[in-house]
């Protein structure tokens, strides 16, 4: 039964969908024959030291260049710990960068046993399907990414550690090994309001939230750039008196745009699409605070900060909020199948490395701090 439900996920493998044409890229025939069933005292770390997993070897080069998710962007794991390297001893490099190792290696294994087992349960035949997927991917890779320039496309994956070939072998191991998880996966269950709601809570903040934004037209008066007539007033004394006779003028009715122009020396903003007031900078950070104290169509000041004195017409205050989970009940939904998966994929992946032999993990994981350390510090 298994293999049933694996077969039939990798044949839905080779059906174009999500809004492309629906056209099977092989025929009844061809689908047929799937045969499914310089620091001082830096540690040694001479020679090389490989982890035996399933027949396959794993290098502690093939460590230390994986590439994984840094800041948005990927990078090699080296170039990801070399700045904890340089400015830590080798003790404290070991404790913050294990748990990097560790997860690059669990990914290693996970990949090498899931593919082995899905190798097994897909028989010969499954050769050729995959030939036929991954040369699809190539071409998608070189057409999507740099518009069908072969020349681009090979430099981009000379520049990752491929070629043509490895990165068909990757895609076919890709292909394969997701079809297998795909087919031990439990059946759907249905999604509780509880488990809904739990989610959402989870995602809100970063996917969901409706920052606070407010539009105003400000005056600023800068002490400083005003120029003072009588020799017993300061700059400050003298910004005062504009800003008080300024409000009244507002209060009686007067434009904030024509009142800006008869004073050249003061700066008139208009921020028409509004502001998130956490991105105010000093000395205009106070205007944030100011705007929670009004309502719109109301006058903030005088308000003084530092040198600037400001008068702030609020025209629009939202407040953060959140997007209803009634409007965003699809994506989170997504997210609950998602995570279900991945728990699932986890266990199936912990079963696999649990009932395979491996070598000693541990000293292996050694063996690579020590290289990634010695090479950050050379």
């Amino acid at each position: 039964m298994r293999k049933c439900v694996f077969l039939l996920v990798l044949v839905l493998l080779l059906i174009d969908g999500c809004g492309g044409s629906s056209k099977p890229k092989f025929t009844e025939e061809e689908l047929a024959r799937i045969p499914f069933t310089q620091k001082t005292g830096l540690p040694e770390a001479s020679g090389e030291f490989v982890l035996a997993v399933g027949g396959e070897t794993i290098t502690s080069d093939e460590i230390i260049e994986s590439l994984i998710e840094h800041n948005v962007l990927v990078v090699p794991l080296i170039e990801r710990l070399r700045p904890i390297a340089q400015t830590n001893d080798f003790e404290r490099f070991k404790q913050q960068a294990n748990p990097e190792v560790e997860e690059v290696l669990r990914n290693k294994l996970s990949n090498i046993l899931l593919y082995q087992q899905a190798k097994k349960q897909a028989g010969e035949g499954i050769d050729e399907v995959l030939e036929r997927l991954a040369e699809e991917e190539l071409r998608k890779f070189v057409v999507s990414k740099f518009g069908g320039d072969s020349t681009k496309a090979e430099e981009a994956l000379k520049q990752m550690g491929m070629d043509r070939r490895s990165f068909k072998e990757h895609q076919k191991k890709m292909i394969l090994s997701g079809s297998f998880v795909s087919s031990q996966l439990p059946k759907p269950r249905p999604i509780t309001y509880s488990e809904l709601l739990d989610c959402y809570n989870e995602m809100k903040d970063e996917f969901f939230v409706r920052p606070a934004r407010i539009k105003f037209r400000l005056i600023d008066i800068e002490a400083s750039k005003l120029e003072v007539a009588d020799p017993n007033q300061s700059q400050l004394e003298r910004a005062r008196e504009l800003s008080d006779e300024l409000v009244r003028r507002i209060l009686a009715g007067e434009d904030f745009g024509r009142l800006a122009k008869e004073h050249p020396e003061v700066l008139f903003i208009n921020h028409s699409k509004g502001v998130q007031p956490e991105n105010l900078e000093k000395p205009y950070d106070v205007l944030a605070t100011e705007a929670e104290r009004i309502k719109p169509g109301e006058i903030a000041g005088p308000i003084e900060a530092g040198e600037h004195i400001f008068i702030m017409k609020l025209e629009e205050g939202q407040a953060k909020s959140f997007k209803p989970l009634r409007e965003v009940q699809r994506e989170v939904e997504q997210k609950v199948i998602f995570d279900r998966q991945k728990q699932a994929r986890e266990e199936i992946m912990a079963k696999l490395v649990e009932q395979t032999s491996i070598g000693d993990k541990s000293e292996f994981i050694d063996f690579c701090l020590k290289k990634i350390y010695r090479i950050s510090n050379q």
